[in-house]
């Protein structure tokens, strides 16, 4: 059984940086896709990033490329979203993802095998 579990969210300023670290459970963790979704009060949840599970290939949302970066350590089954330069906008739960394949910008929430409990990033102006 696969278990995601997020941590690295809190409240920061804009214009400030965190670091989101997803631990990964389980023995499939270095042949699964990774992502990053969010999702604001009131809004659907989106995706932000993922990352193949070779790390060789990422995709991001145009609202954070360039500010925000997905990597990966396989050893550590440990995926990881450094967010620099936030904005009052970034504010959302943040969901760790997993599935075997990969984890397109515009992939449907039902075709994402496993999810983390989320954690919170608030951003104030």
């Amino acid at each position: 059984q696969v278990q995601l579990v997020e941590s690295g969210g809190g409240l920061v300023q804009a214009g400030g940086s965190l670091r989101l670290s997803c631990a990964v459970s389980g023995r499939t963790f270095s042949t699964n896709s990774m992502g990053w979704f969010r999702q604001a009060p009131g809004k659907e949840r989106e995706f932000v990033a993922s990352i193949n599970w070779t790390g060789g290939t990422t995709y991001y949302a145009d609202s954070v490329k360039g500010r925000f970066t997905i990597s990966r350590d396989n050893a550590k089954t440990t995926v990881y979203l450094q967010m620099n330069s936030l904005k009052p906008e970034d504010t959302a739960d943040y969901y760790c993802a997993a599935r075997p394949g990969v984890i397109y910008p515009t992939i449907s929430h039902e075709h994402i095998r496993h999810w983390g409990q989320g954690t919170q990033v608030t951003v104030s102006s």
